[in-house]
């Protein structure tokens, strides 16, 4: 594995791109000697969530609102290198059923790639950029973060999230079913409370065995709620008892047009009532106290994720680590075969335009958890193990990471069909098929399973062929491999691709 960047090619300036369901958030930073330094903090409330049709599409405008923003967020990255950037979509991107198409176009506005993150890894990501804007406390500390469309509950110590849960509940989706009108009535009130209760029933026996020491919220709604609080003179904290006061005064101002008379901002009042509804219903519903409010969130946890990489803690190698102990891998196999693998990549990989940090790696993890179905059967198992990568909780992976990953160990034996790729771009499709193709020989070269360093063989690729030269000897000593290498070459050839073995 590579080893981390020097100080000397680790890249000054980090930006971080948050496209939650309700607001657009961009943070840049600089890196200096391994610590984040804010130095700009742009946002903007496109409110994607609000574009979502009857059928779950996202219109043309709601696509337009966030275009025009994403446009004017690239003029500030001014040609930063793409490994110093990461960008992430949430709720409103997982649900959405034209999110591809939406993608290509943020990727063309941009300049830089996209990435949609899944709940629990959103909340991951959350708990990291609060846990490093607080003091580094022992002790359980409860992180809660209401978004547009989704609301994160973590529960975890110092840096470390130990429980992660994203409920299907957020300000905008709340807003649409219980408070269009702008009306807040005891009744509209009351029913937002009891759906917001009814999602937490999943994890609130859990979280309160666990326990904690102190509760934190973050993001607008939950700001939001502890200025208006602040105001009101009850308290820094949010309490229940403050929460009962405010809820009485929503009651008493009626409509969320009157809620500039406490404090909220006119971008915030229509939302403001369904993140209170939700708040309120996690403190009754997970018995909290108190909570305080802190100033991270997503956008600061991607850039401390992005510092772990670059200083080689990289996360994704803990969850790739974690998947081989749950379902008792071969690690001695899966290190020879990563072993072989590596070694064809790099005759090929820029010849074939493979040679990038995130090539290696992916080649590497699909080696690491290629046998990863045999914890359930031997028959079929790398579909077995396709499914159990694309449908686990990996931290560090977005959803098309995953998915990539799931694609090369579905198709690292047997036939080798187009259909696996279905509803890939293109561009994907031919790096993921020559990713495969390296790692389908190297399970074939390492099949004895006597863990062999990798034989003394040549590659030459060209754009639909790849000439294997290796030793008539070595070959003549193992006809099994011979054999499996003639299968192979077959199997490719269904797919418009020779395979050529070279005895020298």
């Amino acid at each position: 594995m590579t080893g981390p960047q020097s100080a000397s090619n680790s890249p000054e300036l980090l930006a971080a791109i948050d496209m939650g369901s309700n607001s657009f958030h961009m943070v840049i930073a600089r890196l200096v000697q391994g610590e984040i330094r804010t130095l700009e903090k742009m946002g903007e409330k496109v409110q994607l969530a609000a574009g979502l049709n009857p059928g779950n599409r996202l219109t043309e405008e709601a696509q337009l609102r966030a275009l025009e923003c994403l446009s004017r967020f690239a003029q500030r990255l001014g040609g930063m290198p793409p490994e110093a950037v990461q960008v992430v979509g949430t709720n409103a991107l997982r649900v959405a059923r034209n999110t591809r198409e939406f993608l290509h176009r943020a990727e063309q506005a941009l300049g830089y790639p996209v990435s949609v993150i899944a709940g629990r890894e959103e909340a991951r990501l959350i708990y990291l950029g609060v846990s490093h804007t607080l003091a580094d406390d022992a002790g359980r500390r409860l992180v809660i973060d209401i978004g547009g469309g989704s609301t994160e509950f973590i529960i975890g110590e110092r840096f470390e999230a130990q429980e992660l849960e994203s409920l299907h509940m957020g300000c905008i989706s709340f807003r649409d079913r219980y408070f269009s009108d702008g009306k807040i009535t005891r009744k509209q009130l009351d029913q937002a409370i009891t759906h917001a209760a009814q999602e937490l029933l999943n994890i609130q026996r859990r979280y309160q065995r666990i326990g904690w020491n102190s509760c934190v919220g973050s993001s607008g709604s939950i700001k939001a709620l502890s200025v208006v609080l602040n105001n009101l003179k009850l308290g820094n904290d949010i309490t229940l008892a403050g929460l009962k006061e405010l809820r009485q005064r929503l009651l008493d101002l009626g409509h969320v047009d009157k809620l500039s008379e406490l404090g909220v901002r006119a971008d915030r009042q229509n939302i403001f009532p369904a993140g209170f509804a939700i708040l309120f219903a996690a403190f009754e519903s997970l018995q909290i106290e108190r909570l305080a409010y802190a100033d991270g969130a997503l956008r600061e946890g991607l850039l401390y994720d992005m510092v772990g990489r670059i200083q080689h803690e990289d996360v994704r190698e803990r969850s790739i680590q974690a998947l081989q102990e749950r379902y008792h891998i071969d690690t001695a196999q899966a290190a020879a075969v990563e072993q072989t693998a590596i070694h064809a990549y790099q005759q090929v990989a820029h010849i074939w335009g493979l040679d990038s940090p995130d090539d290696e790696n992916l080649l590497r993890w699909a080696s690491r958890v290629h046998e990863i179905g045999l914890a359930i059967s031997h028959s079929q198992y790398h579909k077995h193990g396709a499914y159990l990568v694309r449908f686990s909780d990996m931290a560090g992976f977005s959803q098309e990471l995953q998915q990539a990953l799931a694609t090369l160990v579905r198709g690292h034996r047997r036939k080798y069909a187009p259909a696996i790729f279905e509803g890939m771009e293109q561009e994907t499709v031919e790096k993921l098929m020559r990713q495969g193709i390296l790692l389908r020989l190297a399970v074939l070269l390492q099949h004895a399973r006597n863990q062999e360093p990798p034989p003394p063989m040549t590659l030459k690729a060209g754009k639909r062929n790849l000439e294997l030269q290796i030793p008539a000897r070595w070959l003549e000593d193992r006809p099994l491999t011979r054999a499996d290498l003639n299968n192979e070459r077959d199997y490719l050839s269904k797919i418009d691709f020779t395979l050529s073995i070279k005895p020298t």
